[in-house]
């Protein structure tokens, strides 16, 4: 039997726990019982689920831990935490009414969000299996992915309707109930298509800074010091900016790909990938 190493995997565990906390305590709720707060509590409970799976993967890699077992435990942790508890979370939030179209469109939204979620961790599973062994694929894995990963895609829903939901929005717009379930029924929608498309979303890996250790360490300090105080007095803010901003700037440089053609050495990591057909 293979060695299944224990640290990562209770740090896999304790981001599904967070996960599955959202889900049911927002079951747990009265119908229209999910107002800004909750959304927000909800928020900050999967954002801890995504530094946990962060932490998980790089301590794995960092002392050797990785096993078969803690590879396929991630996926499934990640398909329910960033999968499948956004969608719970904005069906709860909307708290449509049964038997009208906007309830229809709402759950058929949360449905392709779900299900492009566990189709893209299934492509990404089967990319990194066939890339063993292959070190230019793992070499052009670490530089982008194929689609938005799943974590990306369920920091910006959640931010979504975190915003949508927001005490500053509302100050300044008079936000219907019946917008922001159109507004979130698009998101949902348009962020599964994200997960699933062949564009390319950049990694963190491909950042080479060439600068002094000293002021690379003193640069993250400073970063880190804005984020945090973002994150504890402006939430929702820096929540939405850093998720959307991500997916924009991803959507820009696909673009800039696009207009410069195959032929152009400019962003040429970032040539959307071909088809599946395409190869057959």
């Amino acid at each position: 039997m293979k060695r299944v190493y224990l640290v990562p995997n209770i740090i896999t565990a304790f981001g599904l726990a967070c996960g599955l906390f959202v889900i049911f305590k927002i079951n747990m709720l009265e119908p229209g019982a999910g107002d800004y707060d909750v959304v927000r509590t909800s928020a900050i409970l999967l954002l801890i689920a995504g530094l946990a799976d962060f932490i998980d993967g790089a301590l794995a890699r960092a002392i050797h831990a990785e096993s078969e077992f803690g590879f396929v435990f991630d996926t499934l942790a990640d398909a329910i935490s960033f999968g499948v508890a956004p969608a719970v979370l904005m069906l709860k939030a909307l708290s449509l009414e049964q038997g009208t179209i906007l309830s229809f469109f709402g759950a058929s939204a949360a449905m392709v969000y779900s299900l492009c979620g566990v189709l893209r961790l299934v492509r990404f599973n089967v990319r990194t299996t066939e890339a063993k062994g292959n070190a230019e694929l793992q070499s052009a894995q670490k530089k982008n992915f194929t689609g938005l990963p799943i974590p990306a895609a369920a920091a910006a829903a959640v931010s979504a309707n975190l915003f949508l939901l927001s005490p500053f929005l509302h100050k300044w717009f008079d936000v219907s109930h019946t917008d922001r379930a159109i507004a979130l029924i698009c998101v949902m929608t348009v962020l599964g298509y994200f997960m699933v498309c062949r564009l390319k979303f950049p990694s963190l890996k491909m950042l080479h800074l060439r600068i002094p250790s000293f002021h690379l360490a003193f640069l993250a300090v400073i970063v880190a010091v804005f984020i945090l105080y973002g994150i504890l007095y402006f939430f929702t803010g820096v929540a939405t900016l850093l998720s959307w901003g991500y997916v924009g700037l991803a959507l820009t440089l696909s673009i800039i790909r696009l207009i410069a053609g195959k032929k152009s050495k400019t962003l040429e990591d970032f040539e959307p990938e071909p088809d599946d057909f395409d190869h057959q």
